[in-house]
């Protein structure tokens, strides 16, 4: 494994019952020349095989939802600036009926949370979806999904849509009313 021919860097045994596990270690460790090796249980070994323990994995996850987030914050601020000036004239028809720029911004802003919330539901159902199909592939692999990333993911859905909705939405508000109705 280490690139060093003829020579075992790694060596699996498998225990008649998991209740030996210790007994085997201690053998292994109590046996003449071996007692300088390093020896792990599947589940010693697996427990390394963590986030924390990858070096640079959190900081590249990080990276990659950092990269997301702002992909993700341009296309709602691209969907709802698009949304806001082809409604140009509903906007105008609003204003000239007497709403506010408050109404206007929170009309705009309301639909972008709808639209987030559907989405995150949807996202969600998705993920456990691509979990179910993944655990039925790869039966011994756990696929984990745990409360704590959903809320994240849900909140970081939810700010990035209000946040990309923000500009079109004052936008919209400050819209002159004779000039939104007189837009074609």
């Amino acid at each position: 494994m280490v690139g060093n021919p003829d020579n075992a860097s790694l060596f699996y045994l498998r225990s008649d019952d998991i209740q030996n596990q210790e007994l085997i270690r201690k053998e292994i460790l109590a046996t003449p020349g071996l007692s300088e090796y390093q020896v792990q249980t599947l589940q010693e070994w697996m427990s390394l095989m963590t986030p924390e323990h990858l070096p640079g994995f959190n900081a590249a996850l990080r990276s990659v939802i950092g990269i997301a987030v702002i992909v993700g914050f341009i296309v709602v601020f691209q969907t709802m600036y698009t949304a806001v000036m082809e409604r140009t004239r509903e906007i105008g028809i609003l204003k000239s009926l007497g709403a506010s720029r408050a109404y206007i911004t929170n009309v705009v802003l309301r639909e972008a949370a709808l639209i987030s919330i559907a989405g995150i539901l949807l996202g969600i159902a998705l993920t456990y979806l691509l979990k179910f199909g993944l655990s039925y592939r790869f039966p011994t692999l756990p696929f984990p999904l745990s409360l704590d990333w959903r809320v994240r993911a849900a909140l970081i859905a939810f700010s990035g849509a209000i946040l990309g909705a923000l500009y079109p939405a004052l936008k919209a508000a400050r819209k002159d009313p004779i000039d939104a109705l007189a837009y074609e």
